[in-house]
């Protein structure tokens, strides 16, 4: 703000009452969804989506009596909110970058997105066979992929839908953002690379995709391998994140 105020000439440039305030210590938050935690994020979105997700709601409150009836106490989705939600899981895209997508900066054909104005910049996204499917699946009602209610306009926000879909899924303490971390999550844990994983996610610095280098197990477990050739280990299947969500 005082930037702004120096460079408008409203106070002397370069001056700010923090100049020797210490900041607070941030601790970056990583949220990574589990197997577990997408299958219940799936059924709670096709459940919102189709009869609704049930309210929670205190009958012994005094205005409990003026609440809609039993029946009809039940948050619904629309399609075009519930896509949002998936293919921010299935692209670890910005929800900005979802939100205002175009159908103009989508190519089905080729599997890509291309996106005019993210965070880093102008970046393509690669699509996987879960994103086609959910962008294929819904209708053109405007130029933007997820409409508000004026057709020509994104929508402002999910805040409303994630919040019922995850307080059905029992997801406590997650975040939108936290779809993205959990895309990033799979493609560590499945061996991808940090630096495959960056170009996924449009990082334009290696030092920000570090932040996954502890979920990169893959290199360890083909060196425990090796080390172990003469007892050979049972390896557990890998989740498919997308058939428990999308299904």
């Amino acid at each position: 703000m005082y930037a702004f105020a120096g460079r408008s000439g409203v106070v002397p440039e370069g001056m700010t009452p923090a100049r020797r305030i210490e900041q607070f210590k941030e601790h970056r938050r990583e949220r990574f969804l589990t197997g577990e935690e997408l299958e219940r994020l799936g059924v709670a979105i096709r459940e919102a989506e189709t009869k609704g997700v049930p309210w929670d709601t205190d009958e012994t409150k005094p205005k409990a009596k003026h609440l809609a009836k039993p029946n009809n106490r039940f948050t619904r989705i629309g399609p075009f909110a519930a896509a949002a939600i998936r293919l921010l899981l299935f692209t670890g895209c910005r929800l900005r970058e979802i939100l205002h997508l175009k159908w103009e900066h989508v190519d089905l054909e080729r599997g890509l997105l291309f996106l005019a104005d993210s965070k880093t910049g102008k970046k393509t996204v690669i699509l996987n066979a879960p994103a086609l499917a959910v962008l294929a699946g819904l209708d053109r009602l405007g130029s933007y992929v997820v409409p508000g209610d004026d057709p020509d306009r994104p929508r402002a926000d999910l805040k409303r839908p994630w919040e019922a879909v995850a307080r059905r899924a029992k997801l406590d303490g997650v975040r939108l953002h936290d779809l993205r971390h959990t895309y990033a999550s799979f493609g560590a844990g499945g061996g991808l690379g940090l630096p495959i994983i960056g170009k996924l996610l449009g990082h334009t610095q290696a030092t920000t995709t570090q932040r996954y280098a502890h979920l990169d197990a893959d290199p360890l477990r083909r060196a425990s391998d090796l080390r172990s050739a003469d007892q050979p280990l049972a390896q557990a299947p890998k989740s498919n994140a997308a058939a428990l969500v999308l299904h």
